[in-house]
Parts: C-alpha cells; sequence; structure tokens
C-alpha cells in the first residue's frame, strides 16, 4: 500500500499518512502540495514537536528497471 509523505510548517518529516487523510487535509486546506514525485504534502499549521517512526529503504535490482520503496 502507499503512502503519502508529510511535511511539517518547518520542513522536517513527519509519519507518512493513508493517501485518504492527504486527501482530507487537502480538501480542508490544511496541507498544500509540497512535491508531485514522490507526492509529499506540507503542512500549513504547526504541530508540536514529534519525531517520525524510523523507516527503511529498499532497493530492487530487477532485471530492466531498478525499483525503490521505502518501508517501516
Amino acid at each position: 500500500m502507499s503512502f503519502v509523505f508529510v511535511l511539517d510548517t518547518h520542513k522536517r518529516p513527519l509519519d507518512p499518512v493513508h493517501p485518504g487523510r492527504a486527501r482530507l487535509l487537502l480538501t480542508q486546506q490544511k496541507a498544500a502540495v509540497y512535491r508531485r514525485f514522490p507526492f509529499t504534502i506540507l503542512l500549513k499549521e504547526a504541530q508540536p514537536a514529534r519525531t517520525p517512526t524510523p523507516l527503511r529503504v529498499k532497493i530492487d535490482p530487477g532485471s530492466t528497471t531498478t525499483g525503490m520503496a521505502v518501508v517501516n
């Protein structure tokens, strides 16, 4: 399942959210699109300081293309 990356108002990373939650934040104008690929949203309101859960980058060396994934 794909998730949407989230940045706070100071452009620090937060935990990724489900696309439905990101869509809700965008329609309520609590967030704005920061980047289209990878899709990242930027929150407009300040959040209390939180440390995101550690994530790993996995690489899949395919025969023609190399895939990358961020997993928790």
